[in-house]
């Protein structure tokens, strides 16, 4: 109980949401609703986010200029963005666990070395594209302030859909939170880019799209649909687009469930336990093989 409440405190304080903090342990890490847990993480989660406030500010961490709310007419609209999400975030979800097999196999190499390899490359990137590296909360906030550029979009959402992956893969301190939200504000644009083309009296700008697309692809690679629409209202304000989002997750929910994917946390738990399970059939083994060498 304490581990979950303090797991909800501390995406409270990041992400300066603390609704959503509470919302993923039940959503996510408990998959059950428990009043004492609840309990414990509503009262976690705004002991965090008092102490954050009165360091920080009360200001959410994206500034977004007021959206206007979005017709009926263009649900569908949001429903295809959900879809395209839903694909994306499947495909992120796979990138991601090949990533980590890949860096499996290099078992012999020290994890200093191999984060050091990881490292070097995002810095090599870094030198030559600045504005593509880091945590990317900076990007994000460009994106949504619409200061991102159209026709260079796509090879930024490439280069940071293989970089999120590479970076996690490189087993030092680290999340998939941050990262999600780039890509889906990156595609929510990109979706509006294209739409735009399709139908050019579209209504809502790239701002409304792109942030529609962070609770959509988060709902994608996640599959906390609740939890990604509350995050990003608590960290974009824009409660205006509460019904778009919800269409939009919805589509991001259904494809990756008829596509037979899993969500990204329960993919890394099988895995780690998958990986416990062979780390203790090798140590089992171990002594065996040392009596048998012993008799021989």
């Amino acid at each position: 109980m304490l581990i979950a409440a303090g797991a909800g405190a501390g995406l409270a304080t990041a992400f300066n949401a603390p609704i959503a903090g509470t919302i993923f342990v039940m959503e996510e890490l408990m998959r059950r609703f428990e009043t004492r847990t609840a309990i414990a993480a509503l009262g976690a989660s705004a002991a965090a986010i008092a102490v954050a406030r009165a360091l920080l500010g009360p200001a959410p961490d994206f500034v977004v200029a007021p959206i206007a709310f979005a017709g009926v007419r263009m649900w569908l609209l949001f429903v295809a963005i959900g879809a395209a999400a839903g694909v994306a975030g499947t495909l992120y979800n796979a990138t991601l666990l090949r990533a980590l097999s890949l860096m499996d196999r290099l078992q012999g190499w020290p994890v200093e070395a191999r984060a050091a390899a990881i490292g070097a490359a995002v810095g090599v990137m870094g030198w030559f594209l600045p504005n593509l590296v880091g945590g990317g909360d900076d990007i994000t906030q460009r994106v949504l302030a619409g200061g991102a550029s159209v026709a260079f979009l796509p090879l930024a959402f490439l280069l940071r859909f293989a970089l999120g992956p590479a970076s996690y893969a490189a087993a030092t301190p680290g999340g998939l939170f941050a990262p999600i939200l780039v890509l889906g504000a990156q595609l929510g644009l990109l979706c509006s880019a294209v739409l735009g083309v399709v139908f050019p009296d579209i209504g809502p700008g790239g701002t409304a799209f792109a942030v529609v697309g962070m609770a959509a692809f988060f709902t994608g690679v996640v599959q906390a649909p609740v939890t990604g629409i509350v995050l990003v209202i608590e960290m974009t304000a824009s409660f205006t687009m509460f019904l778009p989002m919800i269409s939009a997750s919805f589509a991001a929910m259904l494809v990756p469930n008829l596509l037979g994917a899993e969500p990204i946390y329960e993919s890394l738990r099988a895995r780690a336990s998958r990986m416990q399970a062979a780390e203790k059939s090798t140590d089992a083994a171990a002594p065996v093989e040392a009596s048998t060498a012993a008799k021989e």
